[in-house]
């Protein structure tokens, strides 16, 4: 790793909650186990929520062995504070393709209170694919305010304000190789 980016990250970092290697040995499994329940299939859609989803997607879709598409969603939640969810979501950036008859398969960085990938699922639904499943690298069920089916899960992770491997501190540090755990006193004091 380049030297400035290390001085950079490490004031920010408490610990490293799961190291680059545990990382990629859990999307190699993952890719594994999408492949074998989407043999035969040959309509599959990756759909990557940015920006978090965008590393995930890149490394995942290299383990997925059975022909598949992929497109980008950007999504926002708005209102009272960034760790505050409102259940108030809206689209920033739309599909690109049609997902009529295909089966879609949602990758996501984190889960949270599920108020973003609810209004995701029922927009997606309303366009009549043939199925919707989800992927998430970090599921943190202790803060779920509404059911989500998460189909593939990489890790679930306790209530901890984290960062790395495509999830952003301020909009930096998403090409850490790893998910490494904030010190908020770090950040109250900028």
């Amino acid at each position: 790793m380049h030297k400035a980016m290390v001085h950079a990250y490490e004031r920010y970092l408490k610990e490293v909650l799961i190291d680059s290697d545990a990382v990629q040995a859990r999307v190699a499994e993952l890719g594994a186990q999408i492949t074998a329940d989407y043999e035969g299939v040959d309509s599959l859609m990756l759909i990557c929520l940015l920006k978090g989803g965008v590393m995930f997607l890149t490394d995942l879709m290299r383990h997925i062995a059975v022909p598949h598409e992929i497109d980008f969603l950007a999504v926002s939640s708005y209102g009272r504070g960034q760790r505050q969810a409102t259940g108030k979501v809206r689209i920033d950036m739309d599909l690109t393709g049609e997902v009529t008859g295909k089966h879609l398969l949602i990758v996501e960085d984190i889960i949270d209170s599920g108020f973003t990938l609810r209004f995701v699922m029922d927009v997606l639904q309303a366009r009549h694919p043939a199925s919707i499943k989800l992927v998430a690298l970090l599921d943190k069920p202790s803060r779920r305010k509404i059911a989500i089916p998460v189909d593939y899960t990489g890790f679930q992770i306790e209530d901890k304000f984290v960062f790395g491997y495509g999830l952003d501190l301020d909009e930096r540090f998403r090409n850490l190789p790893f998910v490494g755990v904030v010190r908020e006193d770090a950040i109250r004091h900028e």
